[in-house]
């Protein structure tokens, strides 16, 4: 009797929501479903890769700073956490959204060379580096904004240009190249 209530106890503990702080191969699943599902719709992948990056850079920020609320292990923790949380994020995404654009450098020299060669860029991995990028600055602006206000901000200012900035270029992304 003793051992079926400690079975029916664990099994209820399962139940109970808690927080969780793990960066899960579903969440990189279902970005990836969600960004093959919108370049199955006509999004370009580069603008895709924006938003994916930023929410790469966005969620391994987080991950680094939690695991600094704890202890710090080992030199550049914080810096190495985020880069595994981006790479093992926008990585596996890689082969679902295959979309190159070439690059054509005629500068000088014979072709083959570094200044006379086409180079092929992957769509994805371009809009991932430049979400992250502009999740990099979007503070930094907004603290700019901030200063030039003298200490005046809007509700939710870091949010509203955050969100703008990736917006804005992922429409000149989608409509301009």
């Amino acid at each position: 009797m003793k051992k079926q209530i400690i079975i029916l106890l664990s099994g209820l503990l399962l139940f109970i929501p808690t927080v969780a702080k793990a960066h899960c191969p579903l969440c990189t699943i279902g970005a990836g479903t969600l960004a093959v599902g919108a370049t199955y719709l006509g999004v370009s992948t580069m603008a895709v890769g924006v938003f994916i990056g930023a929410f790469a850079l966005a969620l391994g920020l987080w991950m680094a700073r939690l695991a600094k609320k704890w202890k710090q292990v080992i030199l550049y923790q914080s810096t190495i956490i985020t880069i595994l949380v981006v790479v093992s994020t926008v990585v596996p995404m890689l082969p679902l959204v295959s979309e190159y654009m070439s690059i054509n450098i005629y500068w000088f020299g014979p072709y083959g060379n570094i200044f006379n060669r086409t180079y092929l860029i992957h769509n994805f991995l371009m809009g991932s580096i430049i979400g992250a990028v502009i999740m990099l600055v979007s503070p930094y602006i907004s603290s700019w904004i901030k200063k030039r206000q003298n200490g005046k901000i809007i509700p939710y200012q870091g949010i509203v240009i955050t969100l703008t900035l990736l917006v804005l270029v992922s429409l000149v992304i989608q409509f301009g190249l």
